[in-house]
């Protein structure tokens, strides 16, 4: 459904983004991720038509975001990270006014705007001016507008900012089941959500892909051992010693008050012997736990390891 070929974008002298290509398929939920200034809205902005690329080519569903650009952007519902709404206006009468823009009229506008109402948690503001709205409940406007025409493509550039966290959860939950008719490709600074919520990810920096897989695949690539967190009551001095000579433990840091972090070969798992260690040694065992690479740890791993290459 989207499609990128090395795609370039100049402003002036500044290369914003560099020979970035991508697909995503139908049905599909995918995270672009990114530090500031990495090329994300230069790209989102490619793919919506609001700037045309240096160099390259780009389609969603089938059209050319630049040749064909009216009807690419028929495809796409836009979420823009500050949303463009009229703040003078009533929520139910700004999305009216978007479906004019649309082309939509009749019965059609009335289902799809008490739909978007309803799905986006706005039927009872329906009628109160967005200006007097909350920056979560305006959030949900822009959302709502995106929907409107039921659009195959949905493209939202941070759509949980502002939210509070009950309102993180549902915006969660929206999204996870609108790729039952939408293909979702989504911006976030929040990686956990991008963990929860997508299928795939995509990393930019410096304006170029440095990774993409599935958040699991990609821990697993970045992965360079198994951690498992041990505290005990009784901290002596040779506790890491002790940790250390066990087989296959490749490293044991200390983080004071009587806890561990024991790195293991990946794909073994030491915890039985570590306890049997440690509870016959009468230390106190007080916790042992696996600690899981999550997309925060692989995101910051790889972009640092890209800062250090520049």
């Amino acid at each position: 459904m989207i499609r990128c070929e090395g795609l370039t974008k100049f402003y002036g002298n500044h290369q914003a983004i560099a020979d970035v290509s991508l697909n995503v398929a139908e049905g599909e939920i995918v995270g672009f991720l990114g530090p500031n200034a990495a090329g994300k809205t230069t790209t989102m902005r490619i793919l919506t038509s609001f700037i045309p690329p240096s160099g390259g080519s780009a389609t969603v569903a089938g059209h050319d975001v630049v040749d064909d650009s009216l009807e690419s952007r028929r495809a796409i519902g836009y979420l823009p990270e500050t949303s463009a709404l009229y703040r003078d206006m009533r929520v139910r009468e700004f999305l009216r006014y978007c479906a004019g823009l649309r082309g939509m009229g009749g019965v059609e506008t009335r289902e799809r705007i008490d739909y978007v109402l309803g799905i986006c948690g706005l039927t009872e503001r329906a009628d109160s001016i967005i200006g007097t709205l909350s920056l979560g409940y305006r959030q949900r406007v822009g959302l709502a507008q995106a929907l409107l025409h039921n659009p195959p493509v949905l493209i939202l550039d941070e759509p949980t900012v502002g939210l509070d966290p009950n309102q993180i959860i549902e915006v969660r939950n929206l999204i996870k089941n609108l790729a039952d008719n939408h293909t979702v490709m989504l911006s976030t600074h929040i990686l956990p959500e991008a963990q929860m919520t997508c299928q795939r990810v995509i990393i930019i920096n410096h304006g170029r892909i440095i990774a993409e897989d599935t958040p699991e695949a990609l821990t697993a690539q970045i992965r360079k051992s198994e951690t498992v967190s041990v505290t005990v009551a009784k901290d002596e001095s040779n506790v890491r010693g002790m940790l250390l000579d066990m087989p296959e433990v490749v490293g044991v840091r200390s983080l004071g008050g009587g806890t561990y972090h024991v790195d293991t070969a990946v794909g073994s798992d030491k915890r039985a012997e570590i306890a049997e260690l440690l509870v016959g040694r009468g230390l106190g065992l007080l916790e042992l736990r696996p600690l899981e690479m999550t997309l925060e740890d692989v995101f910051r791993q790889l972009t640092t390891e890209e800062e250090g290459v520049e």
